[in-house]
């Protein structure tokens, strides 16, 4: 048997598009001949990927905004990647689907209650998904400090995937894991993909037109020669989006299809995931981090809160965006703790479990009775909810998308505002706080630089929909 194992990973991933006030998504002419980008990347890439079977011979995470998407509009495919992942827990008591923060936020810039929220989040909807607790989790963008890795060792997670700069050590091995030392004697085992391999599959499109080429002349050649010489296991990790197989590159996903089942064979290696790895092949050796890195900017997380030299623009709209945003969170935070600590001991446990309801696991009066320990007035569980669904938008406003462009006037941070207006709205509908006024003086100063648009206009627009249609139900 070979000692040279190869492995896929692909982050499947799509913001949420949803109007917050109607739930649907709006008909984006860009997605043509489909009426939204959903619709189109599921058709291009994540039925033909289920289909094919690729999802049992790759690692993976699917985003939860996207299978929350997905379960309305095709559960089958859900079905498909669940039972793909089944087939390698019952084969070797590890499954090879991981899981995934669950607002696609940037970590190391949330508060730690956030990160908390974030991954009980992100954990219990795999769960709902996949029928098993997960080994590893996907952090977004891969961005990384000590706290966040801390909180998902404090649940149960056992490793993560970095970046290789995310390292900090020269000439780093990134045919095995690492150990990563973690407060209170905890620790967290990391792997590291190839960066060359990674960027070539992601970037150039020639290297992904024969899978038997790539396995022979691009897999084979990157394993370490001395390690063969020795007969040491080496792993060769791969990373990418997951939308490349078939969306951004066409026919790829029938190249993912003869990689992982065919052409490995001929490069003398065999695929394999990280959670059987772990099994088999625990790590050796121990690695710092280059903390508040991320994978898809060398700048750190500077691009999701100032801008940086990988975008056109000052990014001094993001800055305000980001100041805004953190603002409007204390506040929300602030009412929601006043309104709930009198009648519930332990508010944030609360809002971590909320996910249940969101899920369709407990009806929210069941859930407040939980947590409180015993049943509350009627007119308290309406508030309560409310507060809760303010708290679920208030997690939806710092997705990384509405940060990541160059400019402002993009659907992505329109989006976030939207987002963040709804939590204002549900907040002043709960307890009579109206923090628009608080809201819109610090969104002045956020405007794009190619157009007029600024975001105080962008939330007042909301704001005056919200009026005009009415709707007042809290929630799904």
């Amino acid at each position: 048997m070979s000692l040279n194992y190869f492995c896929i990973h692909a982050h499947f991933y799509q913001p949420p598009r949803e109007d917050p006030l109607t739930g649907m998504i709006p008909v984006e002419p860009g997605a043509s001949p489909f009426p939204n980008w959903n619709e189109r990347i599921h058709a291009e890439c994540y039925r033909p990927n289920a289909e094919l079977g690729n999802f049992e011979h790759i690692s993976f995470n699917v985003g939860p905004t996207l299978f929350q998407w997905m379960s309305t509009h095709d559960s089958e495919t859900i079905r498909r990647i669940a039972a793909q992942d089944r087939v390698n827990f019952q084969r070797y008591g590890v499954g090879n689907a991981i899981a995934q923060a669950y607002n696609h936020t940037i970590l190391p810039l949330a508060t730690i209650q956030d990160k908390v929220t974030q991954v009980a989040w992100g954990i219990a909807e795999f769960e709902h998904r996949f029928g098993r607790r997960p080994q590893g989790m996907w952090l977004p963008e891969t961005a990384v400090d000590l706290e966040t890795l801390s909180v998902l060792a404090d649940q149960g997670i056992n490793f993560t995937i970095l970046a290789p700069w995310q390292a900090d050590r020269d000439n780093l091995d990134v045919t095995e894991p690492y150990w990563v030392a973690l407060p209170r004697g905890k620790r967290m085992a990391v792997f590291f993909y190839h960066h060359d391999l990674s960027g070539g599959i992601s970037f150039n499109p020639s290297l992904t037109i024969n899978a038997d080429a790539f396995a022979i002349n691009n897999l084979a050649s990157n394993f370490i020669p001395e390690k063969m010489q020795k007969g040491e296991p080496q792993l060769l990790l791969l990373a990418s989006d997951g939308e490349l197989y078939g969306h951004h590159q066409p026919w790829r996903d029938r190249f993912l299809a003869r990689l992982v089942d065919g052409a490995s064979a001929y490069g003398g290696f065999q695929p394999t995931f990280p959670g059987l790895w772990l099994k088999n092949h625990p790590p050796r050796h121990w690695v710092y981090l280059r903390e508040y890195t991320s994978w898809s900017c060398p700048h750190g997380v500077t691009r999701w809160m100032a801008g940086c030299g990988c975008v056109p623009g000052d990014g001094q709209w993001k800055k305000s965006l980001r100041t805004a945003f953190n603002s409007l969170a204390s506040a929300l935070d602030d009412v929601y703790l006043q309104a709930v600590r009198p009648h519930i001991e332990q508010p944030w446990e609360l809002r971590h479990r909320y996910i249940e309801v969101m899920l369709g696991k407990l009806r929210v009066e069941e859930l407040i009775t939980e947590v409180a320990g015993r049943r509350l007035p009627a007119e308290l569980v309406v508030q309560f909810h409310l507060l809760l669904e303010a708290q679920r938008e208030r997690q939806r406003m710092f997705t990384s998308c509405g940060f990541f462009f160059e400019d402002f006037d993009r659907i992505e941070p329109r989006n976030n505002i939207a987002y963040a207006a709804q939590a204002v709205r549900l907040t002043r509908m709960a307890t009579g706080v109206d923090l628009e006024t608080y809201m819109l003086a610090d969104l002045h100063r956020v405007s794009s630089q190619r157009s007029t648009l600024r975001g105080d206009r962008v939330f007042k627009h909301h704001m005056q929909r919200a009026v005009i249609d009415g709707r007042i139900v809290a929630g799904d």
